[in-house]
C-alpha cells in the first residue's frame, strides 16, 4: 500500500530555506508507532499526519523522537498541501482538530494565516548554568510551556549564540527561545532562535509555536499589535505576527512544495 507524502518549506517563499515539514494525508488513522517511525525516517523537525474529520482534518505532529502538542510550521505546511493538492478549494478555510484544540488556517493571497492559542510567559529564576549553556549574557528570563524565553541585548547576540547542547540537556528545562529587538534600520521588529534538544531538535529552523510566546512578550515591550519577525537559523524564515490581546494569536507565513513521493508501507 502506498501513501503520498509531501515535503514543504514553510515560513518562506524560497526553496531550501524556512522550515521543512513532511505532510501525509491519510485515508484513515494509523497507530502511533507507525507515525513515529515515519517521522524518524523523514528525519525532519516535524512530520504532520492528517485524516479527514467532519468539517476538517484531524492533525498530529511528530518530531523524529516524540509527538508534540503544537507545531506552527507543519500546520502551515499542512494547509498548503490541502490547497495545492486539491483537498480544499482556495476559498475554504482549513480546519484542524488537534491536541491544542481547533486551529484554523486561511489563504490570504500568497500568505497563509494561522489562528493559534497564545502562550504567555512568567518570570522565573533561571539556573546559573543557563547562561553558561548559551554562552552569552542575557537581560531577562521567563518561562512558558515551550521552555525558557531568554531576552538578550542585541540582534548580534541572537545570531552569534552557539549553545552547549550537552549542558543544556542537563538543565530542568532543556528548550530555549532566544530573542531581541532588531537593529534600528532592519525590516523586522524582532529576531529569535529556538533551541529544542528536549524535542530531539538542536535548533528548529522556524518555529510557529515560539511566536505564540513571542507575540505577548514583544507586545508588552514594543507597545504594538503587529510585527514582522525573523527567525535567524541557518535556513532563516519570516513570520507575520498579529496579537490584539486575549487568548489567540495570528501567525502568517508562506510555503513552497519541495518534493512529493510515495511512502510505501507494509
Amino acid at each position: 500500500m502506498t501513501r503520498i507524502i509531501t515535503q514543504v518549506d514553510a515560513f518562506t517563499n524560497t526553496h531550501f530555506t524556512g522550515n521543512p515539514a513532511a505532510v501525509c494525508v491519510l485515508p484513515e488513522s494509523q497507530d502511533d508507532d507507525w507515525m513515529q517511525n515515519v517521522a524518524q525516517e523523514m528525519n525532519l523537525s516535524e512530520t504532520a499526519f492528517l485524516v479527514k474529520h467532519d468539517d476538517g482534518f484531524n492533525l498530529r505532529w511528530f518530531t523524529p523522537t516524540v509527538e508534540v502538542p503544537l507545531c506552527g510550521h507543519a500546520t502551515l505546511a499542512s494547509a498548503h498541501v490541502l490547497w495545492s493538492e486539491g483537498h480544499l478549494s482556495s476559498d475554504e478555510a482549513a480546519r484542524f482538530y488537534t491536541k491544542s484544540g481547533i486551529l484554523i488556517a486561511k489563504l490570504q493571497g500568497e500568505w497563509i494565516e494561522l489562528d493559534f492559542p497564545v502562550n504567555h510567559s512568567q518570570a522565573t529564576v533561571a539556573p546559573p548554568e543557563l547562561s553558561e549553556a548559551l554562552g552569552i549574557p542575557y537581560k531577562s528570563v521567563l518561562q512558558n510551556s515551550l521552555g525558557y524565553l531568554v531576552e538578550v541585548e542585541s540582534e548580534d547576540l541572537v545570531r552569534q549564540v552557539q549553545p552547549n547542547f550537552q549542558l543544556l540537556k542537563t538543565l530542568p528545562i532543556h528548550d530555549v527561545i532566544v530573542t531581541s529587538v532588531t537593529h534600528f534600520d532592519s525590516d523586522y521588529d524582532f529576531i529569535s532562535r529556538f533551541f529544542a534538544p528536549g524535542l530531539g531538535i538542536n535548533e528548529d529552523p522556524v518555529t510557529g509555536a515560539a511566536h505564540c510566546c513571542l507575540a505577548p512578550f514583544w507586545r508588552d515591550r514594543l507597545h504594538k499589535d503587529e510585527f514582522l519577525a525573523y527567525q535567524a537559523s541557518s535556513r532563516g524564515g519570516v513570520v507575520k505576527v498579529r496579537y490584539l490581546g486575549g487568548d489567540r494569536v495570528f501567525l502568517s507565513g508562506q510555503a513552497v512544495t519541495v518534493l512529493r513521493g510515495e511512502l510505501i508501507t507494509v
